[in-house]
């Protein structure tokens, strides 16, 4: 999968993508995410990339121009699956979401700052508008950081079996069961037994049924349309 970001802010995204999972995703060639500074596209000495909203109003906004010279150079390199922009009035991020985007070969995301984008942007170029959220950021950096996150992580040969996707929270409309490590028993508190009993099905078993309960208590909205009330 190859990742091509869009900010004004490119030291926000440098931390998430030099580290842990992302960064090994990067070095097996898995994975490759590119930050582009939408200042490069812009002109004149200022580097102008926003500028204030026709009929007024508080906020500055980003401009076409500059967003329209970098998508253009970008589309020149490689045929984009979705240009993504990163807005809270976008489609809400959710796993099975994740899971489509996941097997996309190119994504291209705009992260949104100040008032947002020059609506002519939106209706030229961008294909999918996603927000991780009914609030609102100072930008779309952190909230393009974990897209790009979620979808990576899913790519086969990222995870170690051991951590794999398929059984975290939200695969099949459940969230994860409780886990537990060494040692067995700490301050009266003990690991349930079945865990210990090396039976693969009924530790199974036991893992469903938890993941069941903890949906019910802690999630019930996720049970309604997936079969398991």
């Amino acid at each position: 999968m190859h990742i091509d970001l869009i900010t004004v802010v490119p030291g926000l995204l440098e931390g998430p993508f030099s580290h842990s999972i992302l960064k090994r995703a990067e070095e097996k060639g898995i994975a490759t995410v590119r930050i582009h500074n939408l200042r490069d596209y812009a002109t004149g000495k200022q580097k102008q990339v926003d500028d204030y909203a026709f009929g007024g109003g508080a906020g500055m906004v980003l401009m076409i121009e500059p967003i329209a010279r970098c998508i253009e150079a970008l589309q020149k390199e490689r045929v984009y699956d979705e240009i993504i922009y990163m807005t809270p009035d976008g489609e809400t991020f959710d796993q099975p979401m994740a899971n489509t985007l996941s097997q996309k070969k190119n994504l291209l995301i705009l992260c949104g700052h100040y008032k947002g984008v020059d609506q002519r942007v939106r209706d030229a170029f961008i294909t999918k508008e996603i927000s991780i959220g009914d609030y609102v950021l100072s930008g779309g950096e952190l909230a393009a950081a974990v897209v790009a996150d979620a979808l990576i992580r899913l790519i086969p040969g990222v995870l170690n079996d051991e951590t794999s996707a398929l059984t975290d929270s939200f695969q099949d409309n459940l969230l994860a069961p409780p886990v537990y490590t060494r040692p067995a028993v700490y301050e009266g508190r003990e690991v349930p037994e079945v865990l210990l009993s090396g039976h693969e099905a009924k530790i199974s078993q036991w893992r469903f049924e938890a993941s069941v309960r903890r949906t019910q208590e802690k999630r019930p909205d996720l049970l309604k349309d997936s079969g398991w009330e």
